[in-house]
């Protein structure tokens, strides 16, 4: 049985209460017990309970992240689903979706089976598997979509390698949805995209480097659209990056098209000029591989268009696509670097951006990080209470500063990755605790009265 804990003085975000103040002022209070919200009013008797002091902190729900690589089994040197999870818990990730470029690929019960005795043993948050849409993710026959649903897992997915074969996919939609889970696909024709090592524009043709068109992701987004719309099957488009893509989703969400889709802190905030002068800016090339990504960063106008799908519920859901890699990896030639950002320690900060520039209110940031993903995926069905600050929900509460600045500083990530474009650059917006089926996982000694 865990500790009861009270949770004081905080300012309750995305609670089933009237309002974020009781009626004489106060702060409502958070009661926890056995894992569970069991109470939250204002001026809740102490005696007998752990109390964390939340003054002047947001209280809100874990944050819960569908799109994360724990690399774990077979390339533990790059995250395991101890640090991977020890990571999600600093970012106030209370649960991940891991995805399933494993190497064996999740395509198979056993493999399946092998994460989640893994991360009952050894996460320091909730994990819930993503299966391979396709054997081994090669996209020429489909894994065996009913056994790995019966394992546990919560959608199915190629991940980074795109399901171009339309009738796979269609296979894969109507499969997926007698099951009841969607499909997420990695948007992106591999004959456009070729060779790309980055957003193709200005930038890359100053740099000499060759570019993925943003036409490669929207033609994908509009065949999955197409597929979704006929198989009547819920397809979810993950890591959006183009106002192409984004209007696109827009017009089939108001046809009634059964598609979702997510949006990375990276391309709610980065442009593809972070790969010629790095993230603090600046008048040197610098050619940073820690900025190489796929989809790639696109230019200032596809950020924006994110920003305004967000807003507008075209996008469901911000996503981290956490992608940890080796420092060997990325120090490299730029055509020879790896894809990816170890994104699970910034992902708040990061997106305090758009708050503090007054594009978003912290309270909607909350939500598409919360229950914004769980909604995308129905991950309700498979845990009930997640991604909600109510009575009678799962105590996965996150303790948040938003006025806190701090430095990124890779070389004390929880993540064995390494690999951001964000070091030495400050973020406003700091995850102070997180507590995850009632227990403190990270930030155990702050506030703690």
């Amino acid at each position: 049985m865990s500790e009861r804990v009270l949770i004081r003085n905080g300012r309750v975000v995305a609670a089933a209460v009237p309002s974020e103040m009781a009626s004489d002022g106060h702060a409502p209070d958070v009661l926890i017990e056995d894992g569970v919200v069991k109470s939250i009013c204002a001026g809740l008797p102490d005696d007998g309970v752990r109390v964390i002091d939340a003054r002047g902190l947001i209280a809100a729900p874990g944050f819960v992240d569908i799109h994360a690589h724990l690399r774990d089994p077979g390339l533990e040197y790059k995250e395991d689903i101890e640090s991977g999870t020890r990571a999600a818990a600093r970012g106030g990730f209370t649960t991940v979706c891991a995805m399933p470029n494993t190497e064996p690929a999740m395509d198979t019960r056993s493999v399946v089976e092998y994460v989640l005795r893994e991360a009952a043993a050894r996460a320091h948050v909730r994990v819930l598997p993503i299966g391979a849409a396709s054997k081994r993710r090669e996209g020429k026959e489909l894994a065996e979509l009913g056994d790995l649903a019966q394992a546990g897992c919560v959608a199915f997915s190629d991940d980074g390698a795109p399901v171009w074969d339309a009738t796979l996919m269609r296979r894969a939609l109507e499969y997926a949805g007698a099951f009841g889970l969607p499909t997420i696909d990695h948007c992106e024709d591999p004959s456009l995209a070729k060779d790309g090592v980055m957003n193709e524009g200005r930038v890359s043709t100053r740099l000499g480097l060759r570019g993925a068109p943003p036409a490669s992701e929207e033609a994908a987004v509009t065949r999955d659209i197409a597929l979704a719309e006929a198989t009547g099957a819920h397809v979810h488009i993950a890591h959006v990056s183009t106002r192409g893509a984004v209007e696109a989703i827009r017009r089939a969400k108001s046809r009634g098209v059964p598609v979702t889709a997510e949006v990375t802190p990276h391309h709610l905030t980065l442009t593809d000029a972070t790969v010629a002068f790095g993230a603090n800016g600046g008048d040197e090339l610098v050619y940073d591989t820690n900025a190489k990504v796929n989809p790639p960063l696109r230019s200032q106008d596809d950020v924006d268009a994110c920003v305004e799908g967000l807003l507008d519920g075209t996008i469901d859901c911000i996503a981290t696509d956490h992608a940890p890699h080796a420092v060997i990896e990325k120090l490299c030639e730029f055509d020879d670097a790896a894809f990816g950002i170890s994104g699970l320690e910034t992902a708040f900060g990061l997106c305090m951006r758009l708050v503090h520039t007054g594009r978003i209110d912290v309270g909607t940031l909350i939500e598409r990080m919360t229950a914004g993903p769980v909604r995308a995926l129905g991950l309700d069905r498979h845990v009930p209470g997640i991604g909600t600050l109510a009575e009678g929900s799962l105590a996965d509460i996150v303790l948040l500063d938003p006025s806190a600045e701090w430095a990124v500083e890779p070389e004390r990530f929880a993540s064995k990755g390494k690999n951001t474009p964000l070091a030495g650059v400050m973020l406003r917006g700091a995850v102070v605790m997180t507590i995850a089926g009632g227990r403190v996982v990270h930030g155990a000694e702050v506030g703690v009265a």
